[in-house]
Protein backbone atom coordinates (compact mmCIF):
# COMPACT_ATOMS: atom_id res chain seq x y z
CA UNK A 1 0.00 0.00 0.00
CA UNK A 2 1.22 3.48 -0.22
CA UNK A 3 3.14 4.96 2.33
CA UNK A 4 4.88 8.14 2.78
CA UNK A 5 8.69 8.92 0.52
CA UNK A 6 10.08 9.16 3.88
CA UNK A 7 10.65 6.00 5.13
CA UNK A 8 11.67 4.31 8.55
CA UNK A 9 12.00 0.91 9.65
CA UNK A 10 8.79 -1.47 9.07
CA UNK A 11 9.02 -5.15 10.16
CA UNK A 12 7.63 -8.94 9.06
CA UNK A 13 6.64 -10.97 11.94
CA UNK A 14 6.67 -14.58 11.37
CA UNK A 15 4.29 -16.38 14.45
CA UNK A 16 3.77 -19.85 12.84
CA UNK A 17 5.56 -21.57 15.41
CA UNK A 18 9.09 -22.90 15.52
CA UNK A 19 11.27 -21.03 12.94
CA UNK A 20 13.22 -23.60 12.48
CA UNK A 21 11.26 -25.93 10.99
CA UNK A 22 10.44 -23.22 7.93
CA UNK A 23 12.56 -22.20 4.72
CA UNK A 24 11.10 -19.13 3.74
CA UNK A 25 14.53 -18.12 0.94
CA UNK A 26 12.74 -17.80 -2.46
CA UNK A 27 10.20 -15.88 -4.65
CA UNK A 28 6.82 -14.98 -3.12
CA UNK A 29 4.13 -13.61 -5.15
CA UNK A 30 0.45 -11.97 -4.33
CA UNK A 31 -1.02 -8.93 -3.44
CA UNK A 32 -1.98 -6.58 -0.76
CA UNK A 33 -5.58 -5.15 -0.06
CA UNK A 34 -7.43 -3.05 1.95
CA UNK A 35 -10.89 -3.60 3.65
CA UNK A 36 -11.96 0.00 3.13
CA UNK A 37 -9.99 0.33 -0.07
CA UNK A 38 -11.07 -0.64 -3.69
CA UNK A 39 -7.69 -0.35 -4.77
CA UNK A 40 -5.70 -3.52 -4.93
CA UNK A 41 -1.22 -3.55 -5.24
CA UNK A 42 0.46 -6.89 -6.93
CA UNK A 43 3.18 -7.65 -4.80
CA UNK A 44 7.02 -9.70 -4.95
CA UNK A 45 8.73 -10.70 -1.88
CA UNK A 46 11.74 -12.13 -2.46
CA UNK A 47 14.15 -13.76 0.02
CA UNK A 48 18.22 -15.02 0.35
CA UNK A 49 19.86 -16.34 3.14
CA UNK A 50 18.39 -19.00 6.09
CA UNK A 51 15.46 -18.42 8.38
CA UNK A 52 18.00 -17.08 11.23
CA UNK A 53 19.42 -14.15 8.91
CA UNK A 54 16.97 -13.25 5.69
CA UNK A 55 17.54 -10.19 3.67
CA UNK A 56 15.86 -9.61 0.17
CA UNK A 57 13.61 -6.64 -1.66
CA UNK A 58 9.79 -6.44 -1.26
CA UNK A 59 8.84 -4.84 -4.71
CA UNK A 60 5.12 -3.55 -4.97
CA UNK A 61 2.99 -1.86 -7.96
CA UNK A 62 -0.67 -0.17 -7.60
CA UNK A 63 -2.98 -2.66 -9.47
CA UNK A 64 -4.22 -1.04 -13.56
CA UNK A 65 -1.15 1.12 -12.88
CA UNK A 66 1.54 -0.69 -13.15
CA UNK A 67 4.01 2.13 -13.87
CA UNK A 68 4.09 3.28 -10.41
CA UNK A 69 5.88 0.70 -8.07
CA UNK A 70 8.25 0.97 -5.17
CA UNK A 71 11.05 -1.43 -4.63
CA UNK A 72 12.78 -1.69 -0.68
CA UNK A 73 15.75 -3.38 0.27
CA UNK A 74 14.97 -5.86 3.37
CA UNK A 75 16.97 -7.47 5.69
CA UNK A 76 16.83 -9.29 9.36
CA UNK A 77 17.17 -11.54 11.66
CA UNK A 78 15.77 -14.27 13.62
CA UNK A 79 15.16 -13.68 17.52
CA UNK A 80 13.63 -16.48 19.76
CA UNK A 81 10.43 -16.20 19.11
CA UNK A 82 9.73 -14.38 15.87
CA UNK A 83 11.49 -13.64 12.70
CA UNK A 84 11.33 -9.44 11.91
CA UNK A 85 12.80 -7.72 8.25
CA UNK A 86 13.74 -4.35 8.25
CA UNK A 87 12.99 -1.84 5.20
CA UNK A 88 16.45 -0.38 5.04
CA UNK A 89 16.19 1.69 2.12
CA UNK A 90 14.32 2.55 -0.72
CA UNK A 91 15.83 1.06 -4.12
CA UNK A 92 13.61 2.41 -6.73
CA UNK A 93 10.45 4.21 -7.34
CA UNK A 94 8.43 5.45 -10.05
CA UNK A 95 5.22 6.78 -11.52
CA UNK A 96 5.35 8.54 -8.39
CA UNK A 97 4.38 12.13 -7.31
CA UNK A 98 4.59 14.85 -4.88
CA UNK A 99 1.78 14.06 -2.92
CA UNK A 100 1.94 10.42 -3.49
CA UNK A 101 3.53 8.08 -0.88
CA UNK A 102 3.55 4.24 0.18
CA UNK A 103 2.83 3.18 3.75
CA UNK A 104 5.24 1.35 5.97
CA UNK A 105 5.03 0.09 9.30
CA UNK A 106 4.44 -4.08 10.81
CA UNK A 107 3.00 -6.87 8.97
CA UNK A 108 2.48 -9.68 10.75
CA UNK A 109 2.47 -12.98 8.96
CA UNK A 110 1.27 -16.73 9.22
CA UNK A 111 2.55 -19.34 7.30
CA UNK A 112 1.11 -22.19 5.47
CA UNK A 113 4.02 -24.87 5.02
CA UNK A 114 1.17 -26.78 2.88
CA UNK A 115 0.16 -24.29 0.66
CA UNK A 116 3.55 -22.46 0.59
CA UNK A 117 1.25 -19.69 1.67
CA UNK A 118 2.13 -16.29 4.10
CA UNK A 119 -0.72 -14.46 5.21
CA UNK A 120 0.35 -10.98 6.35
CA UNK A 121 -1.96 -8.13 8.38
CA UNK A 122 -0.28 -4.41 8.17
CA UNK A 123 -0.44 -2.31 10.66
CA UNK A 124 0.97 0.63 9.24
CA UNK A 125 1.96 4.53 10.18
CA UNK A 126 -0.66 6.64 10.69
CA UNK A 127 0.70 9.14 7.93
CA UNK A 128 -2.01 9.94 5.17
CA UNK A 129 -4.35 7.55 4.82
CA UNK A 130 -2.46 4.76 5.81
CA UNK A 131 -4.11 2.10 8.49
CA UNK A 132 -3.99 -1.04 7.75
CA UNK A 133 -3.23 -3.82 4.45
CA UNK A 134 -3.97 -7.26 4.07
CA UNK A 135 -0.87 -9.29 2.25
CA UNK A 136 -1.39 -12.62 0.53
CA UNK A 137 1.48 -14.31 -1.07
CA UNK A 138 2.37 -17.73 -2.75
CA UNK A 139 5.65 -19.46 -3.96
CA UNK A 140 5.68 -22.74 -6.38
CA UNK A 141 7.51 -25.13 -5.12
CA UNK A 142 7.59 -29.04 -5.71
CA UNK A 143 5.25 -30.88 -3.21
CA UNK A 144 5.98 -34.57 -4.90
CA UNK A 145 8.93 -36.59 -5.14
CA UNK A 146 12.16 -35.03 -7.48
CA UNK A 147 13.15 -38.27 -8.43
CA UNK A 148 10.80 -40.20 -10.77
CA UNK A 149 11.62 -43.56 -12.85
CA UNK A 150 12.50 -43.25 -16.46
CA UNK A 151 8.93 -44.07 -18.28
CA UNK A 152 6.82 -44.27 -15.67
CA UNK A 153 3.47 -42.39 -15.02
CA UNK A 154 4.31 -39.42 -12.80
CA UNK A 155 2.08 -36.82 -11.20
CA UNK A 156 4.29 -33.90 -10.42
CA UNK A 157 2.33 -32.03 -7.93
CA UNK A 158 3.32 -27.85 -6.60
CA UNK A 159 2.06 -25.26 -4.50
CA UNK A 160 1.38 -21.71 -5.68
CA UNK A 161 -1.88 -20.49 -7.79
CA UNK A 162 -2.91 -20.54 -11.05
CA UNK A 163 0.06 -22.31 -12.25
CA UNK A 164 1.76 -22.26 -15.94
CA UNK A 165 3.93 -25.07 -16.89
CA UNK A 166 6.68 -24.34 -19.52
CA UNK A 167 9.24 -26.14 -21.23
CA UNK A 168 11.75 -23.46 -21.87
CA UNK A 169 12.70 -19.69 -19.80
CA UNK A 170 11.76 -17.82 -22.31
CA UNK A 171 7.84 -19.24 -21.92
CA UNK A 172 7.57 -20.22 -25.43
CA UNK A 173 6.29 -23.43 -25.05
CA UNK A 174 3.68 -24.03 -22.73
CA UNK A 175 2.95 -27.92 -21.35
CA UNK A 176 0.22 -27.50 -18.73
CA UNK A 177 -2.16 -25.47 -16.02
CA UNK A 178 -3.00 -26.45 -12.61
CA UNK A 179 -0.79 -27.93 -9.43
CA UNK A 180 -0.45 -31.65 -10.81
CA UNK A 181 1.21 -32.21 -14.26
CA UNK A 182 0.95 -35.37 -15.51
CA UNK A 183 3.28 -36.66 -17.37
CA UNK A 184 6.30 -39.83 -18.53
CA UNK A 185 10.11 -38.78 -18.43
CA UNK A 186 13.02 -40.18 -20.44
CA UNK A 187 15.45 -37.95 -19.45
CA UNK A 188 16.33 -35.26 -15.86
CA UNK A 189 14.15 -32.05 -17.36
CA UNK A 190 13.66 -28.69 -15.84
CA UNK A 191 10.69 -27.48 -16.25
CA UNK A 192 9.76 -23.36 -15.88
CA UNK A 193 6.58 -22.52 -13.88
CA UNK A 194 4.55 -19.14 -13.44
CA UNK A 195 1.77 -18.01 -11.21
CA UNK A 196 -1.52 -15.77 -12.28
CA UNK A 197 -1.90 -14.81 -8.86
CA UNK A 198 -2.04 -11.19 -9.23
CA UNK A 199 0.67 -10.84 -11.95
CA UNK A 200 3.11 -8.30 -11.99
CA UNK A 201 6.17 -6.37 -13.82
CA UNK A 202 8.48 -8.01 -11.77
CA UNK A 203 7.81 -11.54 -13.38
CA UNK A 204 8.58 -14.67 -10.85
CA UNK A 205 9.97 -17.81 -13.40
CA UNK A 206 10.35 -20.59 -10.96
CA UNK A 207 12.27 -23.31 -12.28
CA UNK A 208 11.95 -27.01 -11.05
CA UNK A 209 14.03 -29.78 -12.02
CA UNK A 210 13.01 -33.50 -11.99
CA UNK A 211 15.70 -36.25 -11.96
CA UNK A 212 15.21 -39.36 -14.04
CA UNK A 213 17.04 -42.74 -12.98
CA UNK A 214 16.74 -45.71 -14.57
CA UNK A 215 16.18 -46.43 -18.56
CA UNK A 216 12.43 -46.40 -19.95
CA UNK A 217 11.36 -49.97 -20.93
CA UNK A 218 11.86 -51.05 -24.85
CA UNK A 219 9.04 -50.14 -26.78
CA UNK A 220 7.98 -53.47 -28.32
CA UNK A 221 8.28 -53.38 -32.63
CA UNK A 222 4.71 -52.63 -33.82
CA UNK A 223 2.99 -55.42 -35.64
CA UNK A 224 0.83 -54.70 -38.39
CA UNK A 225 -2.55 -54.55 -37.72
CA UNK A 226 -4.67 -57.97 -38.88
CA UNK A 227 -7.28 -56.68 -41.29
CA UNK A 228 -10.89 -57.32 -39.87
CA UNK A 229 -13.05 -60.14 -41.02
CA UNK A 230 -15.12 -59.81 -43.86
CA UNK A 231 -18.70 -58.48 -42.03
CA UNK A 232 -21.58 -61.20 -43.21
CA UNK A 233 -24.72 -60.07 -43.97
CA UNK A 234 -26.56 -60.03 -40.98
CA UNK A 235 -23.57 -57.74 -39.74
CA UNK A 236 -24.65 -55.66 -42.52
CA UNK A 237 -27.47 -55.18 -42.32
CA UNK A 238 -26.69 -53.56 -38.83
CA UNK A 239 -25.78 -50.11 -38.53
CA UNK A 240 -23.31 -49.77 -36.17
CA UNK A 241 -24.27 -48.09 -32.63
CA UNK A 242 -22.24 -44.71 -31.40
CA UNK A 243 -19.96 -45.35 -28.20
CA UNK A 244 -21.23 -43.31 -25.68
CA UNK A 245 -19.09 -40.32 -24.88
CA UNK A 246 -17.18 -40.62 -21.58
CA UNK A 247 -18.70 -39.19 -18.59
CA UNK A 248 -17.49 -35.74 -17.91
CA UNK A 249 -16.28 -33.95 -14.38
CA UNK A 250 -18.35 -30.81 -14.28
CA UNK A 251 -18.67 -28.64 -11.80
CA UNK A 252 -21.30 -29.12 -8.70
CA UNK A 253 -22.64 -25.94 -7.13
CA UNK A 254 -23.33 -25.96 -3.42
CA UNK A 255 -26.59 -23.99 -3.14
CA UNK A 256 -26.55 -23.97 0.72
CA UNK A 257 -23.12 -22.97 1.25
CA UNK A 258 -23.31 -19.15 1.66
CA UNK A 259 -21.41 -16.78 3.21
CA UNK A 260 -22.42 -13.19 5.02
CA UNK A 261 -22.19 -10.41 2.63
CA UNK A 262 -18.52 -9.23 1.83
CA UNK A 263 -16.86 -11.57 4.13
CA UNK A 264 -15.79 -15.30 4.07
CA UNK A 265 -17.69 -16.29 6.93
CA UNK A 266 -19.40 -18.99 6.56
CA UNK A 267 -23.09 -19.25 7.17
CA UNK A 268 -24.46 -22.00 9.68
CA UNK A 269 -26.92 -23.73 7.11
CA UNK A 270 -23.58 -24.41 5.25
CA UNK A 271 -22.57 -27.08 7.74
CA UNK A 272 -24.72 -30.01 6.77
CA UNK A 273 -23.80 -29.85 2.99
CA UNK A 274 -20.16 -29.39 4.15
CA UNK A 275 -20.04 -32.55 6.75
CA UNK A 276 -21.44 -34.86 4.23
CA UNK A 277 -18.70 -33.49 1.27
CA UNK A 278 -16.42 -34.59 4.34
CA UNK A 279 -17.72 -37.57 4.61
CA UNK A 280 -17.71 -38.67 1.06
CA UNK A 281 -13.91 -37.71 0.85
CA UNK A 282 -13.30 -39.67 4.01
CA UNK A 283 -14.82 -42.78 2.03
CA UNK A 284 -13.18 -42.17 -1.11
CA UNK A 285 -9.66 -41.67 -0.36
CA UNK A 286 -8.18 -41.01 -3.73
CA UNK A 287 -10.98 -38.60 -4.14
CA UNK A 288 -9.04 -35.10 -5.18
CA UNK A 289 -11.20 -31.78 -4.94
CA UNK A 290 -10.69 -28.61 -6.61
CA UNK A 291 -12.94 -25.81 -4.44
CA UNK A 292 -13.83 -22.86 -6.93
CA UNK A 293 -15.29 -19.57 -4.60
CA UNK A 294 -17.46 -16.96 -6.97
CA UNK A 295 -18.98 -13.50 -6.21
CA UNK A 296 -21.72 -11.31 -7.58
CA UNK A 297 -20.94 -8.53 -9.81
CA UNK A 298 -21.17 -6.08 -7.15
CA UNK A 299 -18.02 -3.92 -5.67
CA UNK A 300 -14.30 -3.38 -7.15
CA UNK A 301 -13.21 -6.50 -9.59
CA UNK A 302 -9.94 -6.80 -6.99
CA UNK A 303 -11.71 -7.01 -3.81
CA UNK A 304 -14.11 -9.60 -5.26
CA UNK A 305 -11.44 -11.68 -6.56
CA UNK A 306 -9.55 -11.82 -2.88
CA UNK A 307 -12.81 -12.10 -1.90
CA UNK A 308 -13.67 -15.14 -3.79
CA UNK A 309 -10.71 -16.49 -2.85
CA UNK A 310 -11.30 -16.17 0.23
CA UNK A 311 -14.43 -18.27 0.57
CA UNK A 312 -12.72 -20.84 -1.15
CA UNK A 313 -10.24 -21.54 1.51
CA UNK A 314 -12.66 -21.19 4.03
CA UNK A 315 -14.24 -24.38 2.71
CA UNK A 316 -10.98 -26.44 2.25
CA UNK A 317 -10.33 -25.04 6.25
CA UNK A 318 -13.59 -26.72 7.33
CA UNK A 319 -12.81 -29.78 5.15
CA UNK A 320 -9.42 -29.90 6.45
CA UNK A 321 -10.99 -29.76 10.16
CA UNK A 322 -13.10 -31.94 9.65
CA UNK A 323 -10.67 -34.63 8.48
CA UNK A 324 -9.42 -34.53 5.01
CA UNK A 325 -6.04 -34.19 4.11
CA UNK A 326 -5.21 -30.76 2.70
CA UNK A 327 -2.74 -32.08 -0.08
CA UNK A 328 -6.39 -33.29 -1.63
CA UNK A 329 -8.19 -30.13 -1.91
CA UNK A 330 -7.27 -27.06 -4.12
CA UNK A 331 -8.50 -23.81 -3.51
CA UNK A 332 -9.31 -21.12 -6.49
CA UNK A 333 -11.01 -17.88 -6.85
CA UNK A 334 -12.38 -16.86 -9.96
CA UNK A 335 -14.17 -13.27 -8.47
CA UNK A 336 -16.88 -11.82 -10.37
CA UNK A 337 -15.93 -12.95 -14.14
CA UNK A 338 -18.25 -16.57 -14.09
CA UNK A 339 -21.68 -15.13 -13.14
CA UNK A 340 -24.60 -18.06 -13.55
CA UNK A 341 -27.39 -15.51 -13.90
CA UNK A 342 -27.72 -11.70 -14.28
CA UNK A 343 -26.24 -9.84 -11.54
CA UNK A 344 -27.16 -8.84 -8.65
CA UNK A 345 -27.95 -12.39 -7.79
CA UNK A 346 -27.14 -14.29 -4.32
CA UNK A 347 -26.89 -17.40 -6.40
CA UNK A 348 -23.29 -15.68 -7.69
CA UNK A 349 -21.61 -15.69 -4.23
CA UNK A 350 -21.25 -19.73 -4.55
CA UNK A 351 -19.11 -22.06 -3.87
CA UNK A 352 -18.19 -25.25 -6.30
CA UNK A 353 -16.04 -27.69 -6.15
CA UNK A 354 -14.96 -30.46 -8.93
CA UNK A 355 -13.35 -33.25 -9.81
CA UNK A 356 -9.20 -33.43 -9.83
CA UNK A 357 -7.65 -35.96 -12.12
Amino acid sequence: MKSSFWYGLGSLLLLAGPLHAQRLAGAWQGVETDAGDPRYYPAVLRLQGKDANLFGVLYQEVGSQPSTTVTFQMEGARSSAKLQLKHVRKLNETGGSYRSYWCVGIIAFTYDAALEKLTGHATYRPVGDCDHGTFTFYRVKLKSAATVKAGAASALRVSGRDVRWFADAELKKPLAEGNIYQTKLSKTTTFYLTQGFYPSAEKIVTPVTITVTGKAPATPPRRAPTPPPAPTDAAKATPPVAAAPPAASAPVVLPTVLFRQGTAELLPEASPALDRLAADLRAAPALRLRIAGHTDRLGEPGKNQVLSEQRAEAVQAYLVKAGVPAARLEAAGYGDTRPLHPSPDVRNRRVEVEKLP
